[in-house]
């Protein structure tokens, strides 16, 4: 057993195979998953887990070259968890899911809380 970091096995082993340029995806649990994506469903209750504490726990496995979030989200939406992410149409970041390694689903109930996460490289 890890001493601490994210402990879901599945999602460990995504985020470990995860090769540079490929996508993750936090979301909340109504984004569209398109057939063939892998999604990891944390979800167990409305609202459980927050989207927060699992974007928090991915950033801590996980290497990221850039960030994608709909143009829709508040402002201040990630602000001191990821520098500077790109906004773009909800309608492309749906786009982007499809091809995503894996779509992370949790409990959020605030409306466009996903990030489209490219994985980059540590050198």
């Amino acid at each position: 057993m890890r001493p601490d970091g994210l402990w879901h096995p599945r999602l460990l082993q995504i985020l470990a195979a995860a090769g540079h340029a490929d996508l993750i995806v936090v979301a909340d649990p109504g984004l569209p998953v398109p057939p063939g994506v892998e999604v990891v469903d944390l979800v167990w209750l409305r609202g459980e887990p927050a989207f927060l504490p699992v974007l928090r726990a991915v950033l801590g496995e996980l290497v990221v070259e850039c960030a994608y979030i709909a143009e829709e989200a508040p402002q201040g939406f990630l602000d001191g968890v990821l520098p500077r992410p790109e906004r773009i149409p909800h309608t492309q970041l749906k786009e982007l899911t499809a091809s995503a390694r894996a779509v992370v689903r949790t409990g959020e109930a605030t409306p466009y809380s996903n990030v489209v996460l490219q994985a980059g490289v540590p050198f």
